[in-house]
Protein backbone atom coordinates (compact mmCIF):
# COMPACT_ATOMS: atom_id res chain seq x y z
CA UNK A 1 0.00 0.00 0.00
CA UNK A 2 1.32 3.66 -0.98
CA UNK A 3 2.97 5.72 2.01
CA UNK A 4 1.46 9.00 2.90
CA UNK A 5 3.75 10.43 0.78
CA UNK A 6 3.16 8.96 -2.28
CA UNK A 7 1.48 10.84 -5.11
CA UNK A 8 -0.29 8.45 -7.91
CA UNK A 9 1.19 8.07 -11.63
CA UNK A 10 -0.84 7.07 -14.18
CA UNK A 11 -0.33 3.54 -15.94
CA UNK A 12 1.90 3.94 -19.11
CA UNK A 13 -1.08 2.46 -21.01
CA UNK A 14 -3.64 4.93 -19.92
CA UNK A 15 -1.64 8.13 -20.87
CA UNK A 16 -3.94 9.95 -22.95
CA UNK A 17 -2.20 12.11 -26.09
CA UNK A 18 -4.40 15.36 -24.98
CA UNK A 19 -3.15 15.18 -21.39
CA UNK A 20 0.52 14.97 -22.77
CA UNK A 21 0.34 17.57 -25.12
CA UNK A 22 -1.55 20.05 -22.32
CA UNK A 23 0.75 19.41 -20.01
CA UNK A 24 3.72 20.28 -22.69
CA UNK A 25 2.36 23.15 -24.02
CA UNK A 26 3.18 26.14 -21.36
CA UNK A 27 6.62 27.37 -21.46
CA UNK A 28 6.93 26.86 -17.78
CA UNK A 29 6.42 23.08 -17.53
CA UNK A 30 8.12 22.59 -20.99
CA UNK A 31 11.29 24.48 -19.66
CA UNK A 32 11.23 22.11 -17.07
CA UNK A 33 10.75 19.46 -18.62
CA UNK A 34 14.10 20.33 -20.89
CA UNK A 35 15.95 20.45 -17.54
CA UNK A 36 14.53 17.12 -16.74
CA UNK A 37 15.72 15.70 -19.73
CA UNK A 38 19.23 16.04 -18.48
CA UNK A 39 18.58 13.90 -15.33
CA UNK A 40 16.25 13.68 -11.79
CA UNK A 41 16.41 16.54 -10.29
CA UNK A 42 15.58 17.15 -6.33
CA UNK A 43 12.08 19.15 -6.15
CA UNK A 44 13.40 22.56 -4.23
CA UNK A 45 16.07 22.68 -6.83
CA UNK A 46 13.44 22.29 -9.88
CA UNK A 47 13.39 25.80 -10.85
CA UNK A 48 12.53 26.76 -14.74
CA UNK A 49 14.81 28.80 -16.61
CA UNK A 50 14.53 32.36 -16.90
CA UNK A 51 13.94 33.17 -12.63
CA UNK A 52 12.18 31.99 -9.78
CA UNK A 53 8.71 30.58 -9.56
CA UNK A 54 6.61 30.74 -6.36
CA UNK A 55 6.27 27.70 -4.61
CA UNK A 56 2.37 27.57 -5.33
CA UNK A 57 3.18 27.91 -8.92
CA UNK A 58 6.00 25.04 -9.09
CA UNK A 59 3.69 22.84 -7.18
CA UNK A 60 0.91 23.42 -10.06
CA UNK A 61 2.94 22.98 -12.70
CA UNK A 62 4.73 19.46 -11.24
CA UNK A 63 1.30 18.18 -10.45
CA UNK A 64 -0.04 19.23 -13.96
CA UNK A 65 3.16 16.79 -15.57
CA UNK A 66 2.43 14.26 -13.30
CA UNK A 67 -1.21 14.11 -13.62
CA UNK A 68 -0.65 13.99 -17.48
CA UNK A 69 2.33 10.93 -16.92
CA UNK A 70 5.30 13.29 -18.30
CA UNK A 71 6.89 13.05 -14.95
CA UNK A 72 7.77 10.86 -11.75
CA UNK A 73 7.30 12.60 -8.21
CA UNK A 74 8.79 10.36 -5.38
CA UNK A 75 9.78 10.87 -1.91
CA UNK A 76 12.98 9.58 -0.88
CA UNK A 77 13.69 10.31 2.33
CA UNK A 78 12.75 13.90 3.30
CA UNK A 79 13.57 14.73 -0.34
CA UNK A 80 11.77 13.94 -3.43
CA UNK A 81 12.87 13.33 -6.79
CA UNK A 82 11.01 14.40 -9.69
CA UNK A 83 12.47 13.05 -13.27
CA UNK A 84 10.78 12.50 -17.06
CA UNK A 85 9.02 9.20 -17.74
CA UNK A 86 10.86 8.66 -20.91
CA UNK A 87 10.55 5.30 -21.68
CA UNK A 88 6.87 5.30 -20.38
CA UNK A 89 6.07 8.05 -23.70
CA UNK A 90 8.12 6.40 -25.82
CA UNK A 91 6.29 2.91 -25.22
CA UNK A 92 3.00 4.86 -25.55
CA UNK A 93 3.53 7.38 -28.32
CA UNK A 94 6.95 7.03 -29.86
CA UNK A 95 9.17 9.90 -30.62
CA UNK A 96 6.80 12.37 -29.45
CA UNK A 97 8.64 13.72 -26.48
CA UNK A 98 12.12 13.54 -28.79
CA UNK A 99 10.44 15.56 -31.20
CA UNK A 100 8.95 18.19 -28.59
CA UNK A 101 12.55 18.02 -26.68
CA UNK A 102 13.93 18.67 -31.09
CA UNK A 103 12.09 21.88 -31.59
CA UNK A 104 13.95 25.08 -30.75
CA UNK A 105 12.79 27.13 -27.28
CA UNK A 106 10.68 29.68 -28.14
Amino acid sequence: MPGARDLPHPDTATLVLTDVLFALSDPSRLALVRRLAQGPLEVAACQPTGGEVPKSTLSHHLKTLREAGVIRNVPDGRQRYVSLRRQDLEERFPGLLDAVLAAPPQ
